[in-house]
């Protein structure tokens, strides 16, 4: 019999991953959980999770827009509760490496679920291409504040391998696995990275945070948008996630992903380039 695996978040940077990795698998069948799929998924409605959950074996857990926010726990807490409750035998959530309020989360999941896989990471590499990074790239200036924080910047790719090995192994059942990539940046020395990759001169600029949230709101950003870059820039990027691990080694049986390997396959694609 197939195993029942839903994908919640399936249309973000590891849900998608996750789910492409899935699909070519005979023995496993995938729900994507998202507020345009035919089961709809909707955090913000808890009238749309029953349906979701019905007959699966499996739960992928992405929270939008990040386990920090502050109706997080308690939508954890209740979705976890009814999913259990419905049959579901597993959980992997990818939870926020040093965020206390996602690690509220974790405990949460740890104590509803029959079982359980907990996978931390912080910045991915893929926010310079696939999230709010990509805009200041095209437009040639990155201007951040804690320009001097150092950042193992994760790769999507590596972190969607480590959530397909939890999924489908219960050798990965109550770990908790903390992803980073192999070597230690600043923001300044990944955009260069990314200026060298793709041929494009890209400035950077420190900002302070008071700086940085004129910009933002400056540029219309929303508020609550506004918040959640806060939060990470003065509560994550304090030094507490300056620091390498080996899980990914230890779960896939390779290195992770350097951001240089990153940028090198990314600048190909154009994305940073999109005039040529």
């Amino acid at each position: 019999m197939k195993k029942k695996i839903l994908v919640l978040g399936s249309n973000g940077k590891t849900g998608r991953r996750v789910a492409a990795r899935l699909e070519n698998n005979p023995e496993v069948e995938i729900r994507l959980g998202s507020r345009n799929e035919k089961i709809p998924f909707d955090w913000e409605n808890s009238s749309t999770w029953k349906n979701v959950v019905k007959d699966i074996d499996t739960v992928y857990i992405t929270f939008q827009p990040d386990l920090a926010v502050p109706f997080a726990s308690e939508a954890i807490e209740n979705f976890t509760k009814l999913a259990t409750k419905s049959g579901v035998q597993k959980i992997v959530l990818l939870s926020g490496r040093g965020e206390k309020e996602a690690q509220v989360c974790e405990e949460i999941v740890k104590k509803n679920a029959k079982n359980w896989t907990i996978v931390r990471a912080s910045w991915f590499n893929q926010n310079f291409s696939e999230s709010f990074f990509l805009d200041p790239i095209l437009a040639g200036i990155v201007a951040l504040p804690r320009a001097e924080a150092l950042e193992p910047f994760t790769d999507a790719d590596d972190i969607a391998d480590v959530v397909t090995a939890a999924i489908l192994d219960d050798k990965h059942n109550e770990k908790t696995y903390e992803l980073t990539g192999p070597r230690l940046l600043t923001f300044k020395d990944a955009v260069n990275e990314i200026a060298n990759a793709s041929g494009k001169n890209i400035a950077f600029q420190g900002l302070s945070l008071d700086e940085y949230n004129q910009m933002l709101r400056e540029y219309q950003v929303p508020d609550d948008h506004i918040w959640l870059v806060n939060y990470l820039f003065e509560q994550v990027l304090d030094g507490r996630n300056s620091s390498v691990t080996s899980d990914i080694e230890k779960v896939l049986g390779r290195k992770a992903k350097d951001f240089s390997a990153y940028a090198q396959e990314t600048a190909k694609t154009g994305i940073w380039n999109p005039e040529n």
